[in-house]
């Protein structure tokens, strides 16, 4: 009898650790499984900030689209290059009036020899507003003809960023440049429609009206 009695709670002892054993009924059961190792992390490069300056290393503004295109015509912005200013302007198709009175005026060398200068342009409309006795008048007077040209021409050859201002002509005078961008004003009514062209030894602004010095 004690013998059965020992077997039984053998067995029940066996059972007993057995069912520890495997798991059952316990609180484990419901863990969550663990997170899965996160993907290596991807950093995308981060887009430049630095954006090119307006106008900079090329040419801006409306009377640009009159420019020849061809490389291979002397009017281009490509032949413009090439050559010194005034050489370079007797190409350009806007810029005829201005080219025969800089020839008039005896200045084709005085600006083809100059060493770095900026020069405001009249296109031959800018002439054009002036009255046709005025101009005659003006054409035929060397002496005002040649301060009213170099009256557009300033040292240095000035890039967009350094434009506006006040400078120092060539005619002694000064004029003033308003603006920023792609966008300036000389003079307060003076626009410049094609800006930034480069020559040889100068850096060039088309503008739409002739600059008039303070007599």
């Amino acid at each position: 009898m004690v013998r059965t009695k020992f077997a039984a709670v053998a067995a029940a002892t066996a059972l007993a650790l057995s069912l520890a054993a495997c798991g059952g009924g316990s609180s484990d059961d419901t863990a969550a499984p663990s997170a899965p190792m996160s993907a290596p992390m991807t950093t995308a490069a981060a887009p430049s900030s630095a954006a090119p300056m307006a106008g900079a290393g090329t040419q801006f503004g409306p009377g640009c689209a009159a420019v020849p295109a061809d490389p291979a015509n002397p009017g281009s912005f490509d032949a413009m290059a090439k050559v010194p200013v005034a050489s370079a302007a007797s190409g350009n198709p806007l810029l005829s009036t201005l080219v025969g009175a800089v020839k008039q005026a005896n200045l084709v060398d005085t600006l083809n020899n100059a060493d770095g200068i900026t020069v405001f342009a009249p296109t031959n409309d800018a002439f054009g507003k002036i009255p046709k006795a005025d101009l005659d008048k003006v054409l035929a007077d060397p002496k005002t003809l040649a301060a009213v040209l170099t009256y557009h021409v300033v040292p240095g050859k000035l890039s967009p960023s350094a434009l506006a201002g006040t400078h120092k002509t060539q005619q002694g005078s000064d004029l003033v440049v308003t603006g920023s961008g792609t966008s300036f004003t000389v003079n307060g009514n003076a626009m410049v429609v094609c800006g930034n062209v480069q020559t040889a030894n100068a850096t060039v602004y088309i503008v739409d009206t002739v600059l008039m010095p303070k007599s």
